[in-house]
């Protein structure tokens, strides 16, 4: 499936101004002085979508942005450190995407007035009036902090508590953002804990976050002041620890990054490297769990070579293949590759192989760990990687679907967990296992 990018008029780097009071590790958005580093954006207007967007040519972009940043500055100002507007024009966007970050940032604003901060250029961490009466049915009692356009009900829509100051004090946002995995910390205070923030711009079909974008300072109804904004780029390794660290409890290693006790199959072909379990070049064959597993989450990380295949075989019955033997096969493959363009979607990394295909251009880059946490629940099957959700099938579904060949695993109800080597040294590490009670 294509893979949406949110696309910007340039790339600048702003230069630390006021380098003192910058975090260590952070870099300001802000330079205190003036809008370097940002430009002006009307999300609100039809066709400005990220999808819409990159259907334009370069010259049509930089035509629609020109006009925005002309709109913006008409409305936006600088004070004493502080970017302020007025409640009206065109929103601001940083000039850099970003992908996972932390983002420190102030803000003040006036009664009746609402705001928010799009992340991965998508509505939005959500500023509110919390004492406007008219909007207490879409939530603005429940206070800033919420991820306001994700679907009603869905965790994170609202804050889990409120933590808005008075009107004329200066609030602090902490924003942690992994993939689609958001958290949100207003004043020191937990409001939003690891929610997925869903695309609002692609909410109909599904489609997950963009992996990268741009951050946008939103204006809508009154005057709204920020400052202290400072952005850090969270790197792969960190990532994967918080996303392994969150929810953690009930889940057990069931590889001791040593040797292969607790594991049968194809040992021959695979050997342990640095603490994972690596298939052997031009070798193959399934290694699996001796314990069985029905219902159960599998949390791991793993690094492919170039154009690297393998898979992860869910509820494997101890023999044959896991594309069609066990309840199924999910893809592990460096789909960025050249060699693989032309493959089937189903074949893609993430999908179920051969029966469901996940969304691509998740993927770390070659060379670096993915961490991906698969859930198993009767006949259905999430893949999270990176913190994106990328699948999310139920085999029930599918049946009666034509396949490629018959897959008479598809129903199996419990089964091995393994690694299915395709003659490729891709490794396998950290591999935690949980079991869920009930159906």
């Amino acid at each position: 499936m294509p893979r949406i990018a949110f696309i910007c008029f340039c790339v600048a780097t702003i230069a630390p101004a006021f380098a003192a009071d910058t975090p260590v590790g952070f870099t300001p958005l802000f330079n205190g002085k003036d809008l370097t580093g940002w430009h002006g954006w009307a999300i609100h207007e039809t066709g400005a979508s990220p999808a819409e967007m990159e259907k334009l040519s370069f010259g049509d972009r930089a035509k629609k942005i020109a006009m925005w940043t002309d709109d913006a500055r008409k409305h936006w100002s600088v004070a004493g450190r502080e970017l302020i507007n007025d409640g009206n024009g065109a929103y601001l966007s940083t000039e850099k995407i970003y992908g996972d970050i932390e983002l420190l940032i102030d803000y003040k604003t006036v009664a009746k007035a609402d705001s928010g901060i799009y992340l991965r250029g998508t509505p939005q961490v959500q500023i509110w009036d919390s004492t406007e009466k008219a909007k207490f049915g879409i939530g603005a009692d429940k206070g800033s902090g919420g991820l306001f356009n994700n679907s009603n009900a869905a965790p994170g829509r609202d804050a889990e508590m409120l933590a808005d100051k008075p009107f004329g004090e200066w609030n602090h946002f902490r924003i942690i953002q992994i993939g689609a995995r958001t958290t949100v910390y207003l004043n020191d205070k937990l409001v939003v804990d690891h929610a997925r923030m869903e695309n609002f711009w692609e909410k109909d079909r599904k489609v997950p976050l963009l992996k990268t974008g741009a951050i946008l300072l939103q204006t809508h109804g009154g005057e709204i002041r920020w400052r202290n904004a400072f952005v850090r780029e969270i790197p792969s390794a960190e990532a994967n620890a918080t996303l392994a660290k969150h929810a953690s409890e009930g889940f057990q290693m069931v590889f001791n990054g040593k040797d292969f006790d607790g594991w049968a199959g194809d040992l021959s072909n695979h050997e342990i490297v640095e603490g994972a379990i690596v298939c052997k070049p031009k070798k193959g064959g399934v290694v699996f769990t001796k314990e069985q597993f029905d219902n159960f989450v599998v949390r791991l990380e793993f690094k492919t070579p170039p154009g690297g295949n393998n898979g992860l075989a869910i509820r494997h019955p101890g023999k044959g293949r896991a594309s069609v033997d066990a309840m199924c096969e999910i893809q592990v493959l460096d789909d960025n590759d050249p060699r693989h363009k032309k493959l089937n979607p189903k074949q893609y990394n993430g999908s179920a192989y051969g029966l469901s295909a996940s969304y691509r251009g998740y993927l770390r880059p070659t060379g670096e760990w993915n961490f991906e946490e698969v859930t198993v629940k009767g006949t259905t099957i999430q893949v999270e990687l990176n913190g994106t959700q990328i699948l999310d099938v139920d085999f029930t579904t599918l049946i009666g679907m034509k396949t490629s060949e018959p897959h008479p695993g598809m129903n199996r109800t419990s089964g091995h967990f393994g690694f299915c080597g395709h003659n490729d040294p891709v490794a396998f590490r950290n591999i935690a296992i949980k079991r869920l009670v009930g159906k």
